[in-house]
């Protein structure tokens, strides 16, 4: 009933990625400890935030590191402090970076890892759901790293990818617009690229795993807090509307709600079809050059108007 979830079962050896930058791969806790407690093989990647090339550690591609708990302890490194919550928990599981490059660039660390680890399905994980945009949305959210990620995850694996987004709701702190969201998500239905929900359940394994490592990751680093996945932390423990888990959001207004705790998954082919600025992204031979022709094709649109969901 889920073809997502069918996919993932069918896989033995399953990367999952954060697309987004900063702790989406966190979004990816409650997938992954259903895989391994299924027995699978898990692997971590994340579009990282950090000062890599002062991590310590081990630099495989231009572009890529692989980090684990001995890894520097820097100021933000949410990557690092994953790979140490699994090792606190007894299981070591293969963590890699990704700097911010072109989609090509990034490519190759995807081929990489694939190559390395016999990856069969790759999985992104989108903290929000502004991976999901066509370009002619009236708020794009910060689209230019999911944009880059899902383009290079394509490039590297093609029908072999995914992407679950979850955390609806959580955008409108970067203005995006859920209606063009739910009108978006509607398109992929009728595309076909639609991949079924999943819910995390508050009591269930899943969800406490996902607790205990945002809740790790908040000791880490006390003053700066992920926004995304403590919004969803809140959802999980019940909060609802303008509720704060963070002085980070003080001067914003949230909206903390029960779908925050939902996965929405997607072809990412079929998505990558609909992306407006997919082939000049395709082409672009480095960061600046890929967020110029996001830049330049979403500002020639006409934007759909900014519509209110339905009370």
């Amino acid at each position: 009933m889920i073809p997502a979830l069918d996919r993932l079962d069918n896989a033995d050896r399953i990367l999952i990625a954060g697309c987004g930058g900063g702790f989406d791969v966190f979004g990816g806790v409650p997938l992954a400890a259903r895989l391994l407690g299924s027995g699978k093989t898990v692997v971590l990647a994340n579009f990282s935030f950090t000062a890599l090339a002062a991590s310590g550690g081990e630099q495989v591609l231009p572009s890529v590191w692989r980090v684990d708990r001995k890894s520097v302890e820097l100021p933000y490194f949410p990557e690092r402090w994953l790979a140490e919550w699994f090792a606190f928990r007894g299981t070591s599981i293969p963590t890699y970076a990704f700097e911010q490059a072109s989609p090509s660039t990034l490519a190759d660390g995807y081929r990489h890892i694939r190559a390395e680890h016999g990856i069969e399905q790759v999985l992104l994980i989108d903290g929000g759901t502004d991976s999901v945009v066509f370009g002619d949305e009236p708020g794009l959210g910060t689209v230019v790293e999911d944009a880059v990620s899902i383009i290079a995850a394509h490039l590297a694996a093609g029908d072999a990818t995914m992407l679950a987004s979850i955390g609806f709701g959580v955008d409108h702190f970067h203005g995006v617009s859920h209606h063009s969201y739910l009108e978006n998500a509607a398109t992929l239905i009728r595309d076909g690229a639609y991949l079924g929900t999943a819910s995390v359940t508050p009591g269930s394994e899943e969800a406490a795993a996902f607790v205990d490592a945002v809740e790790h990751a908040n000791r880490k680093q006390p003053r700066y807090k992920s926004i995304v996945m403590n919004s969803i932390l809140s959802a999980l423990r019940g909060e609802f509307g303008d509720f704060h888990a963070t002085d980070r959001t003080a001067d914003s207004e949230l909206f903390i709600n029960p779908l925050m705790t939902q996965y929405w998954f997607f072809d990412v082919p079929a998505l990558v079809a609909r992306m407006a600025y997919a082939e000049e992204l395709v082409q672009a031979s480095s960061w600046s050059e890929a967020r110029l022709a996001i830049a330049n094709i979403s500002g020639a649109a006409k934007p759909r108007p900014r519509t209110a969901i339905p009370l």
